[in-house]
C-alpha cells in the first residue's frame, strides 16, 4: 500500500472504531490503480462535519458547508467529506443544496467519471459500483450515469474530461464524446480562471497532443477565451513532439503556432487572466524565441536574454526543428556562464561615478553610456575593473 495511504489508516480507524464508515476515494484510488504517483488523499465518511469533529480534537473547517473538515493529526493534514447528495445546479458548475448521506455508493454516485468513482477500503479492497476499474483497464474516459446529466450539473467536468485524455492517455467513450460535442456552450458558464487551470493541466499531460485534437473534434475551444479565431490552427500543436516543454514554453509554442501578433499578444494572455508575472515571463519567451529563429546567440544576446529566458525560448526552438527538446542546451548554459558580467549590477562602474568622473549632469547619456560599456565588456575589449573603465571612458572623449 502506498505511504500516503499507510499513514493515513489511523484516520480511517479512528472513525471505524466510533461506529461510522470511511475510504480512500477519489483521484488518489484512480491513481493508485494506475501505478501513478500519488500526491495526496481524499477520504469519504459517513460521519457528519460535526461527529468528525467530535472524533478528532484538531480540525479546522474548510468546507464545512460542504461537508469538509480538515482533521489535523500526527503533524498531516487529512481532508474528510461527509457522503452527501447534490440537488439541481442552476450556475452549471456548484449545486444548490448539500443533503448528507450515510450511504458511500449514493456519494460515489454524483461523482463525475467512473474511474474517479471508486473507494478502497482500510484493507485495500476496492468498492467499484459503477466499474471503474474496467474503464480504467480499457484506458476510457467513461461518465458515472449520463454524461449530459453528470456535464450539466459541472460543465467544467467538459475541461477535465479533455484533460484527462492528456494526463492518463485515455481516450473517450462515445457517449461523452458526443455530449462534448452538443453540450460545449455550458463552458460560457464557467470562470475562465477554472477553465484556463483546467487547460494548463491538459498543456502539460503527456498526451496533449491528442487532447488538444480533441479539443477541436469537439469545438470545445470556441468556448475558450481567444481560440474560437485560430480553431483551424490548434492542431499545428499537436503535430511537434512537446512532452518536455513547461507551461510557460506551452504558452510560448501555442502563441507562435496559431500566430498571435506581437500586438495581441498581451491582450490575449490576459482574456486567460493569467498572472501578470506569467504574462510578463511568456512574452519575454516569445521574444527571444522571434530572436532565435531567425538569428544565432552571440554573447549580447545571451546577456540581455539572461540564463532563464535563453533556456526556455532555446527549448521551444529545439522542438520546433524537431530536435530533442535539451540539444545544445549545455553549450549554452557554458557560454553563459563564461560571460565576463551577467547583469548591469556587475559592473565596475556606475552612473553616479560616470558623473563625477565627466562632470557632467544626468541625462540619458548614462544609460547610453553604460550599454556601450557593457558591449565592450562582453566583446571582450574591455575588462570590467574600474581604472580600465575609467581609461576606456577618457580614451572616447565621452565628455
Amino acid at each position: 500500500m502506498n505511504p500516503l495511504f499507510r499513514n493515513a489508516l489511523p484516520i480511517l480507524t479512528k472513525i471505524e472504531d466510533a461506529g461510522y464508515e470511511a475510504y480512500f476515494v477519489g483521484g488518489a484510488v484512480r491513481d493508485h490503480l494506475l501505478n501513478r504517483p500519488i500526491s495526496d488523499v481524499d477520504i469519504a465518511s459517513s460521519a457528519t462535519p460535526a461527529e468528525i469533529k467530535q472524533i478528532f480534537p484538531h480540525t479546522v473547517d474548510v468546507g464545512i458547508e460542504h461537508g469538509t473538515v480538515l482533521v489535523l493529526y500526527h503533524g498531516c493534514s487529512y481532508e474528510i467529506t461527509t457522503f452527501r447528495t447534490e440537488t439541481s445546479y442552476k450556475d452549471f458548475r456548484r449545486p444548490d443544496e448539500v443533503q448528507f448521506i450515510r450511504s458511500l455508493n449514493e456519494d460515489l454516485k454524483r461523482r463525475d467519471f467512473t474511474m474517479n468513482a471508486m473507494a478502497m477500503n482500510k484493507d485495500g479492497a476496492i468498492i467499484d459500483p459503477f466499474f471503474g476499474r474496467k474503464a480504467i483497464s480499457e484506458r476510457k474516459i467513461v461518465t458515472v450515469g449520463r454524461a449530459e446529466d453528470r456535464f450539466t450539473e459541472d460543465a467544467l467536468r467538459m475541461m477535465r474530461a479533455i484533460r484527462f485524455v492528456s494526463q492518463l492517455s485515455f481516450s473517450l467513450d462515445d457517449e461523452c464524446f458526443k455530449a462534448l460535442e452538443n453540450m460545449g456552450h455550458l463552458l460560457t458558464h464557467i470562470a475562465v480562471e477554472r477553465k484556463c487551470a483546467e487547460f494548463e493541466k491538459l498543456l502539460v499531460g503527456n498526451n496533449r497532443n491528442e487532447a488538444l485534437q480533441f479539443l477541436c473534434m469537439t469545438n470545445l475551444d470556441y468556448y475558450l477565451p481567444v481560440l474560437k479565431t485560430y480553431h483551424k490552427r490548434i492542431d499545428r500543436v499537436a503535430q511537434f513532439d512537446n512532452h518536455e516543454l513547461s507551461i510557460d514554453e506551452m504558452w510560448t509554442l501555442l502563441v507562435h503556432l496559431i500566430e498571435i501578433e506581437s500586438s495581441s499578444l498581451e491582450s490575449f494572455l490576459r482574456s486567460w487572466k493569467l498572472p501578470g508575472k506569467k504574462i510578463r515571463d511568456i512574452r519575454q519567451i516569445v521574444h527571444w524565441l522571434c530572436f532565435r529563429l531567425e538569428n544565432n546567440w552571440d554573447n549580447q544576446a545571451l546577456y540581455a536574454a539572461g540564463k532563464s529566458y535563453m533556456i526556455n525560448s532555446e527549448r521551444v526552438f529545439n522542438v520546433l526543428q524537431g530536435k530533442n527538446t535539451e540539444a545544445d542546451i549545455n553549450n549554452l548554459l557554458k557560454r553563459y556562464h563564461s560571460l565576463p558580467i551577467k547583469s548591469k549590477q556587475e559592473l565596475n562602474i556606475t552612473g553616479t561615478d560616470l558623473m563625477k568622473l565627466l562632470n557632467r549632469p544626468p541625462g540619458p547619456w548614462i544609460k547610453e553610456t553604460l550599454t556601450k560599456i557593457e558591449e565592450e565588456i562582453l566583446e571582450g575589449r574591455l575588462e570590467n575593473e574600474q581604472v580600465k573603465i575609467r581609461e576606456w571612458v577618457n580614451l572616447c572623449n565621452l565628455r
